[in-house]
């Protein structure tokens, strides 16, 4: 079947094919982005991104626009079909880290998808999925595996993480597995690629955000937060929120070691569970 053809007659992508309709359809009811904005109980630079491809058309927003646009369902089958390789709660989160220009993530006691290894990230998933398939659970680690690529560019997107003590002492999988995971850390640290510092546990309560955040920068748009708990994921883009975040992971940094102590840590704790696991 030919794909869709767009306003200029080039081929379109199903994804730009809803958001040229989104905008035309929009702009046929009468309504400006601000003004559906408001009846989705959203913001018009949130509509003005679903419109540009920053921001995926979430079923749970298409309910909301065909209501007010008067499109029956159309707009939710549309966001249905689009296929992710991702769970639910995180794949619109994981199609704006694609477009982020930086990168600024916690995590209080896992180590963070982006850097995990293919073992680490195999027994993280197990370990939440008991009783899955096997295929389920690799298909699983093949997503996190590929999401990795976005280090391949040697510059974009800036990274830089924060992680709790408990990321580092919290054994997954075994000590050969923590020792090959924070030396493979600790490898992109010295190839420059990242930043990380770690939260010890001699400071306490301070510098501790929740289980993981990430604050995502894009060029031509504002900032968004993505908080996650046990299979559940909330991206925050309301400004007074967002500050408060950036406020609460200001404070983490500056309680966590500078980044070469940071370093020599992280290298010590593999150093352990080197030992463990020879003996």
């Amino acid at each position: 079947m030919a794909k869709p053809k767009g306003e200029g007659g080039a081929a379109q992508t199903p994804e730009e094919f809803a958001r040229e309709e989104l905008r035309r359809r929009r702009e046929a009811a009468g309504l400006t982005q601000a003004a559906l904005g408001e009846r989705i109980f959203a913001t018009g630079s949130y509509v003005g991104q679903m419109e540009g491809g920053q921001r995926r058309l979430r079923p749970e927003i298409a309910v909301l626009i065909d209501r007010e646009l008067g499109t029956g369902d159309y707009f939710y089958r549309l966001a249905k079909a689009f296929k992710s390789r991702y769970v639910e709660y995180f794949a619109a989160a994981a199609e704006l880290e694609t477009r982020a220009t930086a990168m600024y993530e916690y995590g209080s006691s896992l180590v963070l998808g982006l850097l995990q290894t293919e073992d680490y990230a195999r027994a993280v998933i197990r370990g939440g999925n008991p009783t899955a398939p096997e295929e389920y659970v690799e298909s699983l680690v093949a997503s996190r595996m590929e999401r990795q690529r976005l280090l391949d560019d040697p510059v974009t997107p800036e990274l830089w993480f924060v992680l709790h003590e408990a990321v580092l002492r919290t054994q997954v999988g075994g000590p050969a597995v923590m020792d090959a995971q924070l030396r493979h850390i600790a490898a992109r640290v010295r190839d420059n690629r990242i930043v990380v510092q770690v939260v010890p546990f001699s400071v306490g309560a301070q510098g501790t955000l929740g289980s993981l955040v990430s604050i995502m920068q894009f060029v031509d748009a504002p900032d968004v937060v993505y908080t996650e708990g046990p299979r559940v994921g909330h991206l925050i883009d309301y400004p007074a929120l967002v500050q408060r975040h950036w406020k609460l992971y200001d404070l983490a940094r500056a309680a966590a070691l500078a980044p070469a102590a940071s370093l020599a840590l992280i290298g010590s704790v593999a150093e352990e569970y080197a030992k463990c696991a020879q003996t």
